[in-house]
């Protein structure tokens, strides 16, 4: 399979023998919040292709998809990280993916979210995804930074660093998430809106790092104290407060909206659920669906 580059696509027009242009926003699952003073779990990997509007991490809008006649442009929809508890982190979130699954096809992945630390540790790391999930509170003053995925999203957080409070919030689509403090949590970073579906929705906001208690987690759905991100907005999964039998919040599932002329859409799909916008056909995918090309 062929995994397009989103700076690949970043140009309007997609490819030069399509019938037609479909608009997108494809969001993997959001990464699982880690539990005992943990950090807020990172947004899954943003990718938006519709009007002027920007990918996560404030990138460039991507290229519309080229759809060719005959054409089964496959669906597949992460989920989100699982809830997780002492001494286990957070678990990551899942891609999204859609595209032509022929051997030369195109296919748009977008990477899901950075798990986030446990915490009680320091230096635990949480990880790097689509947007990162936070670091633990780290006593050892070098807490790292886990990378969005570029065009996809925003860096994690990092753990206090003094002491042993203050989880890191994990990356939203839409800003970073911020550093913990000692005594103090690290708020979830914000997720971005979007008009794909005739109206404005803010989605993949990162899980709120934790200290003892309390967090904030980003616009558009990012999980607060051990709460989950929510459903279909790919957003971060919340850190869990003392005591260590509190679970992380897990990450929200992602999803895939899909938005054409009326005029070029096929009438064949399965999977997911068929709306009107003006002049536009617009196909919202929460699960495994497929789209079927004809001019």
């Amino acid at each position: 399979m062929f995994l397009i580059d989103t700076k690949q696509i970043g140009r309007k027009g997609g490819l030069p023998n399509a019938d037609y242009q479909i608009q997108f926003l494809q969001i993997a699952g959001g990464g699982g919040g880690g539990p005992y003073t943990g950090a807020g779990g990172g947004a899954g990997g943003y990718i938006n292709s519709y009007a002027s509007e920007t990918s996560g991490g404030n990138s460039v809008t991507a290229g519309t998809y080229g759809a060719t006649t005959g054409v089964v442009l496959a669906v597949t929809i992460g989920a989100g990280g699982a809830t997780s508890n002492s001494p286990n982190p957070g678990n990551q979130g899942q891609d999204s993916t859609f595209g032509n699954l022929l051997s030369n096809g195109q296919i748009i992945t977008s990477d899901g979210g950075g798990l986030g630390a446990f915490g009680r540790v320091p230096g635990f790391q949480g990880a790097p995804g689509g947007s990162g999930g936070g670091s633990s509170n780290n006593g050892l003053g070098n807490a790292p930074i886990n990378q969005g995925t570029p065009g996809q999203g925003s860096n994690g957080g990092r753990g206090s660093v003094s002491g042993y409070q203050g989880g890191g919030g994990g990356g939203g689509a839409g800003a970073v998430g911020s550093d913990g403090g000692n005594g103090s949590p690290g708020p979830g970073g914000n997720g971005l809106s979007s008009s794909i579906t005739g109206g404005a929705v803010t989605r993949a906001g990162g899980g709120a790092g934790v200290t003892w208690g309390g967090g904030s987690g980003g616009s558009g759905g990012g999980g607060g104290q051990s709460t989950p991100g929510t459903a279909n907005t790919g957003s971060g999964g919340g850190g869990a407060g003392y005591p260590s039998i509190n679970p992380g919040g897990g990450g929200g599932s992602g999803i895939t909206i899909l938005r054409m002329l009326t005029s070029d859409y096929s009438g064949t799909q399965s999977g997911g659920s068929v709306a009107t916008s003006g002049s536009d056909t617009i196909i919202t995918y929460t699960g495994v669906g497929s789209y079927t090309v004809t001019a």
